[in-house]
């Protein structure tokens, strides 16, 4: 991208302001992890955000995701985690995945135009799964190990595929949007 991607410019705020104020609407705490220039990147963390440094992050996504977990501490039930270049997400998708009561879901995701996307909600076996993979596992491979057990939510949210990697794909949400930087 060329530059931090939580910290683009996204509707009234930043990715990271705006998938703070929308799960956080639903679930919380919050927690978002920083890899690279995290020390500066966490000062700019929005209040509502537990802020936690990934010294790993080179190692892969993973790492963040394991990094996060570790900084909850005792883990709840259920854990939702998503990207931050994700920061279209309705909270109306989130509550949906909330309210997921299938009992033989290890994994909640939601799907649009038949492909799955973000955020995931995770039951705690399979956060402490993750905790304990090998940092140069991919996160992907431990998901599809649950295939089975994945409870897909169908929902008419665009958001939940976006992956802003790039000026052209940030372009293209803005444009979505509505809106230009």
């Amino acid at each position: 991208m060329g530059r931090a991607k939580a910290l683009l410019p996204f509707r009234r705020g930043t990715f990271i302001s705006v998938l703070a104020e929308t799960l956080g609407s639903c679930c919380g705490p919050v927690y978002a992890v920083f890899g690279f220039d995290a020390v500066q990147l966490m000062k700019s963390a929005p209040p509502l955000v537990v802020a936690v440094e990934n010294p790993d992050f080179e190692q892969g996504m993973l790492t963040s995701l394991q990094a996060g977990l570790r900084a909850i501490g005792e883990l709840p039930e259920r854990v939702l985690f998503t990207l931050v270049d994700h920061p279209a997400v309705d909270t109306t998708t989130v509550l949906a995945l909330l309210g997921c009561d299938d009992p033989g879901a290890a994994l909640v995701m939601p799907r649009y135009a038949g492909k799955r996307g973000h955020p995931v909600i995770m039951r705690r076996e399979i956060a402490r799964e993750i905790m304990a993979e090998p940092s140069t596992s991919k996160l992907n491979q431990v998901l599809d190990r649950h295939a089975a057990q994945i409870h897909y939510v169908d929902v008419d949210d665009a958001g939940v595929r976006d992956d802003i990697d790039d000026p052209q794909r940030y372009q293209g949400l803005l444009a979505r949007e509505g809106a230009r930087v």
